[in-house]
């Protein structure tokens, strides 16, 4: 097997990790704690190309297809949510569409995206919930930014997260979510678990690929 230096965790900051595979010419290194799949720093692509990559994405409010792939999230959320509710939309990318539909079924939205609608003072808001489809694979810090909006959460807020759950690791070898230069995060149920447990929070898998974590009402 490739050797591969020791590498730190970027959910759990675990230090046992092991390379899983290697191929699309980068690492794919595992975590025995939390059961996350990352690809090492080393092998990120600059910020211009990682926008270049988002820039060519086709997703928008017009595009049928693309709001039934987001009503995985919102249905299931929306079914939790008290009317009226003030959301988040973290990642909304070039096209914001999921804030769109959750304004449609009567929510407040804002949205955030790091290359699109860069605007930090949102983070300053107390929002009943935040949603974040398609972002967690590429976050580089994913704790960190999972962190930094659980604190932005009310009690009782949810954080809706979607993301392709990864297949074992025979699967993995031929996953054709691995092969996007931008996607270095791959998460598991148990990731999602893990996660859950370290923020003390109530977890709903309605479906595979998309996670709720309520926050307690401490």
């Amino acid at each position: 097997m490739k050797e591969v230096e020791t590498q730190i965790c970027p959910l759990c900051q675990n230090i046992d990790t092991t390379l899983l595979t290697y191929a699309e010419n980068r690492d794919y290194v595992h975590c025995s704690q939390c059961d996350l799949v990352f690809v090492p720093s080393s092998f990120f692509i600059s910020k211009e190309d990682e926008k270049s990559k988002y820039d060519m994405h086709q997703n928008s409010p017009e595009n049928q297809g693309y709001k039934d792939f987001l009503n995985r999230l919102a249905k299931p959320l929306s079914e939790l949510l008290s009317p009226k509710a003030y959301g988040l939309d973290f990642g909304s990318g070039p096209g914001p569409t999921l804030s769109i539909m959750m304004e449609t079924l009567g929510y407040k939205m804002d949205i955030y995206d790091y290359f699109y609608h860069n605007t930090p003072e949102v983070f300053e808001n107390s929002y009943d919930f935040i949603t974040t489809t398609e972002v967690i694979e590429h976050l580089h810090n994913p704790y960190m930014e999972v962190l930094k909006l659980w604190k932005c959460l009310k009690p009782n807020g949810m954080l809706g997260i979607m993301t392709a759950f990864r297949p074992d690791d025979k699967a993995f070898e031929d996953w054709y979510y691995k092969r996007d230069v931008t996607h270095v995060r791959f998460f598991t149920k148990a990731s999602f678990i893990w996660l859950a447990d370290k923020l003390e929070a109530e977890l709903l898998i309605p479906q595979s690929g998309v996670a709720i974590l309520k926050k307690k009402n401490i």
